[in-house]
């Protein structure tokens, strides 16, 4: 082993290292920020059938969901925990207002469409935030859907009952 390295000249090599100028990481967002001009961020969420149309604003953390409160309008407590993930995500409970019309489907998929909404409107408003809510997954519209009913069938895949006799 010819090639052989002694302490001191690792030693030297760290300090060589060391001595280098690395490239700063800049802190500005890769993009803007996109308001109206009443300073909301304006996003739209979808998932199975439903579309939300949400604007978030800076606020007391209340939310409005078709002109009624979430409790009202989303009865059940799980629906209520979808709707709030992305804020309990980036620590921004209570400090944003938020806006939301919603059409189509049921209630559940309803609830995903408006956190969808609020996942791509809270990165509008706060471009930094974009890569924790991008990486728990609330940036991608969840594209599973109810599978068509097919011809001489009972349902889409379920056929009707055999019968011997």
């Amino acid at each position: 082993m010819a090639d052989e390295q002694t302490m001191t000249d690792l030693k030297d090599l760290a300090g060589a290292v060391e001595g280098t100028v690395a490239t700063p990481i800049s802190d500005a967002p890769l993009r803007e920020k996109i308001v109206d001009k009443q300073g909301r961020a304006y996003a739209t969420g979808r998932r199975k059938d439903a579309v939300a149309r949400v604007w978030l604003k800076p606020g007391t953390g209340k939310i409005t969901v078709n002109g009624r409160d979430q409790e009202v309008y989303f009865a059940r407590p799980t629906l209520r925990l979808v709707i709030n993930q992305p804020f309990g995500l980036t620590d921004r409970v209570g400090s944003y207002d938020i806006v939301a019309t919603v059409k189509g489907g049921g209630l559940s998929g309803q609830a995903g469409a408006v956190l969808h909404g609020i996942a791509q409107a809270l990165t509008r408003f706060e471009p930094t935030l974009r890569s924790a809510v991008k990486s728990a997954g609330f940036l991608t519209r969840d594209s599973r859907a109810v599978e068509r009913k097919k011809y001489g069938k009972a349902k889409a895949r379920r056929s009707f009952q055999f019968s011997k006799r």
